[in-house]
């Protein structure tokens, strides 16, 4: 009887040990649990413990319908198309110390290539190419440099800008060509790309104003409310501009976007998404003035594996390299066609429409003024149909 109770305790025990080791086999491929809070991988294939593609997240999340989701799809893209086993990370808050603790724990966990969307990461990925030349690192909207703007670029390195005011001039013609007059851009801060989205909303929207011949200028308020958030102070601004008659609102800035489509929606009114595709964010978003991030990420790790990573440069990516475009697909246009969209686009890529960027504006205002640079606005950008009022 003795020898009959060993045994079944023995067999309980045995169970009780495959039964925990079941449970922590249940745990999802990528998942990895050395720093809780600090990171957030993902991986689809689940066939190895090393990940050759990563990416680490910005201040949001890769389901942000921004700059980070972009990033993310071309290289979710890319990886599956090609049996690649990738994963993310997200810092465990914004400073240059959390982001260089993810780029270890992805260089640690066999990553080749690292994407790196936004400015901040510049100091980082500074710190980082030397210290992992093997590694291949990819920085969006940014260039490395060590906290003094001196760009400093190494051969494992591949700076990605983008021509934002070619973005901003197809939303703002596209809009006063679907029938809008009053309109509003709201940025966040003024830095150089968000500058450049609002400068070319202005010259786009004038663009169209002269080809329709309208007799009437079109108004365009036009602020930065020095912060990238959504928040109830940012929603009222937005709220105050519908109140005020205007139409559409531009909402340049993360997410200060979703301020002005949450105002938009109780107005009544209508809304611009920036960066990428937002139309699923509201039903306000009338089109997008997005960067083609997913496809730029594809394609410099296609050129990776083809053996010709761009390192040590920085491009522009523009019209003619479909850097920058409108969702035409999934836009609530009624009046402005494909066609248009095409015509205009081709216009922009042989050049022979002239978009100002922020600093050939800056350049010209100090050419025809003698003032210092940082005192240009908006209202400085040389158009004819176009009253911007600048709301500081």
């Amino acid at each position: 009887m003795k020898s009959w109770r060993k045994v079944a305790v023995m067999a309980l025990a045995l169970i009780m040990v495959f039964a925990f080791s079941a449970c922590s086999n249940n745990q999802k491929p990528g998942t990895d649990t050395e720093t809780p809070g600090s990171e957030t991988p993902a991986d689809t294939s689940g066939k190895s413990d090393t990940y050759e593609l990563a990416l680490i997240t910005d201040v949001g999340t890769i389901d942000d319908k921004s700059f980070n989701q972009g990033a993310w799809e071309g290289v979710e893209a890319y990886a599956k198309e090609n049996n690649i086993t990738y994963k993310y990370y997200k810092p465990a808050e914004k400073s240059d110390s959390a982001y260089i603790n993810s780029i270890d724990l992805a260089v640690k966990g066999g990553a080749k290539v690292v994407v790196c969307p936004g400015f901040l990461f510049e100091v980082p990925i500074y710190t980082v190419q030397t210290k992992y030349p093997e590694v291949n690192f990819v920085i969006l909207d940014g260039a490395p440099h060590a906290g003094d703007n001196n760009i400093d670029i190494a051969p494992n390195t591949y700076s990605i800008f983008y021509a934002e005011e070619q973005a901003g001039f197809l939303a703002g013609y596209s809009i006063v060509k679907e029938g809008y007059t009053k309109l509003g851009f709201m940025g966040g801060i003024a830095v150089p790309p968000v500058e450049r989205f609002g400068y070319g909303f202005v010259q786009g929207a004038d663009y169209a104003a002269k080809e329709m011949g309208l007799s009437d200028d079109i108004q365009i308020k036009y602020t930065y409310v020095g912060n990238f958030d959504a928040s109830p102070e940012n929603q009222a601004k937005a709220s105050a501009w519908y109140n005020e008659g205007t139409e559409v609102i531009f909402g340049c800035g993360g997410a200060v976007g979703n301020s002005v489509m949450k105002a938009a929606e109780t107005a009544g009114a209508k809304s611009i998404g920036v960066d990428v595709d937002q139309s699923e964010e509201s039903a306000t978003v009338i089109t997008s003035a997005m960067k083609n991030l997913s496809k730029s990420v594809y394609d410099a790790l296609a050129d990776y594996y083809a053996g010709n990573f761009p390192g040590g440069k920085s491009v522009s990516l523009d019209a003619s390299h479909e850097g920058v475009e409108l969702p035409m697909s999934t836009s609530r246009f009624e009046k402005f066609t494909q066609a248009d969209y095409d015509t205009i686009y081709g216009k922009i890529v042989s050049k022979d429409i002239e978009i100002l960027n922020d600093a050939m504006v800056k350049e010209k205002f100090v050419k025809e003024t003698e003032k210092p640079a940082e005192e240009a606005t908006a209202a400085d950008i040389p158009v004819e149909k176009v009253n911007v009022e600048v709301i500081k």
